[in-house]
């Protein structure tokens, strides 16, 4: 039996960063919100204290946070002539589950893309000619700019208390930031986290060489803070328990701490955990959504009526939900036609390992962005011309916590086991360091989203199948940065000296991140984009899918601070324009 409930003026499926978002600034302006969130409950105290959230075997290796793919996941493949196969482990990366969403159990690295990413097709056209592109590109515009972007930006920094030194505030370029950013209003509203050991020596190899290092920005939060809305935040303690782990100090940016409580405190706000949202009910010219269909935790079938829906949960769960309800056309990578599911790309992961047996390091004091860095081989921040591909990477240091089960840097050549390994942890566990480029990925004919024609979750509904490799773009960029990781290594004195970067295919057995975007991207045109520049469905109006699914295509950097500015872009829009007019924002 399905019970259909009271209409509403807004559900959210998926109550993390975006989710939170939409329902605090909703609410703010008296509207009623229903949160759907297919996880627990869980919050600061006391669900993250300690000691029960500093259990690595738990949170970090058994990963108790995240998604459980015995009741969903994705089938994968490189190409389309092979067959897809359902991921029994989430390794490559870590959808997270329950309320906050990755929100709760990431690092805190938040970045805003550079003012090329935005333009990637036209900038590249207009400087290199198309041929540098590739025939199976299809990178495109976003359909926005930076300097749109920015106030967003700004807002979202300033609601989760992001610590860091400006580069750029208004055109003019500030000591210690970054040069390359784009302008900004103001500086951060926190300052930059402590710097590490290895950071300094890192951030000197770096200024030898001619490069601009500065400090990464962190949501780890520097200081007591209190937020324009009157949500207070703690101090990082950097203990090194930040990716995989909740926060027990209040002091790591999360959707419980700066959004949650804002909407709670308006009435208006009706957060259900348990509630998985298997379908989008529209009307019967598919114009509009006029509910969603759920399942609670007891198996109980129910309908929640709205004027307006937004998918706010993981990339990978909007675009299934868009597949599974019938909106908009699925991608076909034969014909090139329909957008659902188009342009799914990923980050390019390249690293080094430094060995330095005269320095001494203290691995187990960390933070989860507490991280040295430069832009100077990121985006378009250098001449392309000759190299074979665009794009870049950040490259930096974080001194994020070394754990004793996952972290255990070892030279080349040293068993994996055995008494020879234990003597090599025990000489080099604070006598290296790691250190990443952190690539952007174009997107490409090939690689996209759609349903997999053989498997189903536990509802009955097909899984989302995968299909991605990495490109021309990305094995030319990785063997880039390798060498500029090594150039880093000698200034340091670094030996031995490890190196890894891409080769061959992508591969899901090993973590790389959980910056998976695109399949529902946004652009400035129906033909070529899922949803409009405010995320509104170019075919449902009251549909807004907000994440980094709206990507064209991936930068170089973590994808947080963008996610959430245009999260604090479409609420401003829906706001501002959708509530006194419901339709369509563009055209």
């Amino acid at each position: 039996m399905t019970t259909t409930l009271k209409s509403v003026d807004a559900v959210t499926v998926g109550v993390g960063w975006t989710g939170g978002i939409i329902a605090a600034e909703l609410t703010k302006a008296g509207l009623h919100v229903v949160g759907l969130e297919r996880g627990e409950y869980r919050n600061t105290s006391p669900d993250f204290q300690v000691p029960q959230i500093h259990d690595e075997l738990a949170y970090g290796v058994r990963l108790k946070l995240f998604q459980d793919t015995a009741i969903e996941t994705v089938t994968f493949r490189n190409d389309v002539s092979q067959t897809a196969l359902p991921l029994r482990y989430h390794i490559s990366f870590l959808p997270g589950e329950g309320l906050g969403g990755a929100g709760v159990h990431w690092n805190g690295m938040t970045w805003r893309f550079l003012p090329w990413d935005f333009e990637t097709r036209s900038r590249t056209i207009a400087r290199y000619g198309v041929s540098m592109l590739g025939s199976d590109c299809t990178s495109q515009d976003w359909g926005i700019t930076y300097d749109e972007l920015e106030p967003f930006y700004d807002r979202f920094e300033y609601q989760a208390g992001i610590s860091g030194k400006a580069g750029n505030i208004k055109g003019k370029i500030q000591p210690g930031g970054n040069p390359f950013e784009g302008p900004r209003a103001r500086d951060y509203p926190n300052p930059p986290m402590k710097v590490a050991y290895q950071s300094a020596l890192f951030r000197d190899a770096a200024s030898k060489l001619g490069y601009h290092p500065f400090v990464m920005p962190s949501a780890n939060v520097t200081r007591a803070y209190t937020n324009p809305d009157g949500a207070p935040f703690g101090s990082c303690a950097y203990c090194g328990y930040c990716e995989r782990f909740g926060c027990e100090m209040f002091a790591k940016a999360s959707p419980q701490l700066a959004v949650l409580p804002v909407a709670a405190k308006t009435g208006r706000y009706e957060l259900r955990v348990g509630a998985n949202v298997v379908r989008l009910n529209l009307d019967s010219a598919k114009r509009r959504v006029v509910s969603v269909t759920y399942v609670d935790a007891a198996g109980r079938e129910f309908v929640q009526p709205a004027e307006l829906v937004f998918l706010t949960s993981f990339i990978l769960n909007n675009v299934r939900m868009l597949l599974i309800s019938g909106v908009g056309t699925p991608y076909d990578p034969k014909t090139g036609k329909g957008n659902v599911g188009r342009n799914y790309a990923y980050q390019a992961m390249t690293g080094a390992a430094y060995f330095l047996e005269n320095k001494t390091f203290n691995p187990f004091m960390g933070s989860g962005a507490n991280g040295m860095v430069f832009d100077d081989f990121n985006g378009d921040n250098f001449d392309h011309a000759g190299l074979g591909f665009i794009g870049g990477a950040d490259i930096y240091v974080n001194a994020n916590g070394g754990r004793p089960i996952q972290y255990h840097p070892v030279p080349p050549g040293t068993p994996t086991w055995g008494a020879a390994w234990k003597q090599a942890v025990a000489k080099w566990y604070r006598h290296a360091f790691y250190a990443s480029a952190q690539g952007g990925v174009q997107a490409y004919r090939g690689n996209y989203l759609d349903l997999d024609p053989t498997y189903r979750d536990a509802y009955g509904l097909p899984l989302l199948r995968m299909t991605f490799n990495w490109g021309p773009h990305e094995l030319r960029q990785s063997q880039y940065m390798a060498g500029i990781l090594s150039k880093l290594g000698k200034m340091l004195g670094a030996s031995p000296l490890a190196m890894s970067q891409l080769k061959g295919n992508y591969t899901t057995q090993i973590y790389q991140t959980t910056h998976n975007t695109g399949g529902a991207i946004m652009g400035a045109s129906p033909e070529s984009s899922v949803v409009n520049a405010y995320l509104q469905s170019w075919d449902v109006p009251n549909l807004f899918v907000i994440g980094a699914n709206a990507f064209p295509q991936n930068a170089g950097y973590n994808p947080t601070g963008t996610v959430g500015a245009l999260a604090y872009r479409t609420a401003n829009a829906v706001l501002k324009r959708y509530v006194k007019r419901p339709g369509p924002l563009v055209g």
